[in-house]
């Protein structure tokens, strides 16, 4: 599966800071055996973030992994983005995102995540920790393959 990696973030798409989500995904997304084919950085700008989904889904990527902006401060606006766009919202992943991360912290009822089908891609907003973003991909990893597959209308089993 190709898979596109956009971290959103104003102030490591200025360089003031590194990094660390989009690595982290980068790893987590190889132990899984998907290959990471196109990767950016963006701030927190509606029009960037979808710019940036529609070139990844316009380059095969089957899976397109946001990390930042999926929470309730004034430029967090990941979630926003991606409903601009969306052709579908899938509830499930926000809300099994949700449950098993409040398990590990009472913040984690203020995150946004969400998955959608934007063109013939999945696309996944994950919070911005590094730590957070990777276990919350782990929580839907079981049902990214077959999302995928009916989001690139491939023929499934069931």
């Amino acid at each position: 599966m190709n898979v596109g990696i956009i971290t959103v973030s104003d102030r490591a798409s200025a360089g003031e800071y590194e990094d660390l989500g989009g690595p982290a995904l980068r790893e987590a997304v190889g132990e899984y055996g998907w290959t990471v084919t196109a990767e950016a950085m963006v701030p927190d700008d509606l029009e960037r973030i979808q710019q940036a989904i529609r070139s990844f889904e316009a380059q095969g990527c089957g899976l397109i992994l946001t990390t930042g902006g999926t929470g309730i401060a004034i430029r967090d606006v990941t979630p926003e983005a991606i409903r601009g766009i969306m052709r579908v919202e899938v509830p499930g992943f926000g809300e099994l995102m949700r449950m098993r991360s409040v398990e590990m912290t009472p913040n984690a009822i203020l995150s946004r995540g969400l998955a959608a089908v934007v063109g013939q891609a999945l696309v996944v907003a994950l919070p911005g920790k590094p730590v957070g973003a990777v276990e919350c991909l782990g929580f839907v990893r079981g049902a990214v393959d077959h999302a995928v597959k009916l989001a690139q209308r491939v023929p499934t089993s069931c």
